[in-house]
This record gives structure tokens, sequence and C-alpha cells, in this order.
């Protein structure tokens, strides 16, 4: 069966890091991504990464302190979290799709993890 499970969330205080792991089993998927949804909002796209060519895209909001890479032999995709904020706080998804192209919308992810609660104080 196909799975996507992520971990690594946690509380840490603004400016502080964290690094969350995705790994997918049951098959391999072209792309994977990140999204996160915080209380009473809607989900919203961090970031997604091509897993043949390593291209990546981020959402403005992160860009410059996420990184997201991948481990192809392990079928996990990693998203290194820098000068956290408070914004930042929310349940973090890792997402999977079978398309090579890089989509922003949700809609277009099959696969989803149960999500990682990322808690950053001020």
């Amino acid at each position: 069966q196909v799975q996507v499970g992520e971990s690594g969330g946690g509380l840490v205080q603004a400016g502080g890091s964290l690094r969350l792991s995705c790994a997918a089993s049951g098959r391999s998927f072209s792309v994977m991504g990140w999204f996160r949804q915080a209380p009473g909002k809607e989900r919203e796209f961090v970031a997604a990464i091509n897993c043949y060519d390593g291209n990546t895209h981020y959402a403005d909001s992160v860009k410059g302190r996420f990184t997201i890479s991948r481990d192809n032999a392990k079928n996990t995709v990693t998203l290194q979290m820098n000068s956290l904020k408070p914004d930042d706080t929310a349940i973090y998804l890792c997402a999977a799709r079978i398309s090579f192209a890089i989509s922003t919308r949700t809609s277009e992810y099959a696969y989803w993890g149960q999500g990682t609660q990322v808690t950053v104080s001020s």
C-alpha cells in the first residue's frame, strides 16, 4: 500500500530551526511537496521538489529560510526550516503526486501524510 509519513515537528523559539522528514513507501513519486495549515486558515503551499532532477519551488513566505531536498534511494524528502517565525506555526503535511510537473495546488496531490505539528514561540 502507498503511505506517506512525516516526522520532525516540535516546539522552537523564534529564530530557531527544525528539520522535517517525509518518507514515502509503496511506490515512487515524481514530485513531493510540503504544505501547512494553521488553525482557522486554509492549507497553503510551502515547497516542492521534482524527485528526478531536483528542481525546487518555494512559497514567497519561506523563500530564503526553508530548503527542500530529497534522497531518492531512501524515498525521503527533507524540509530544513531556519529563521523560524511565529507565523510559521502550523501543521506541516507532506504530499506526493505522480505528475512530473511541480504544483502549488492542494488538489493536485493525491497522497498525503497525517501531518506534524510545528510551533514557533515568540
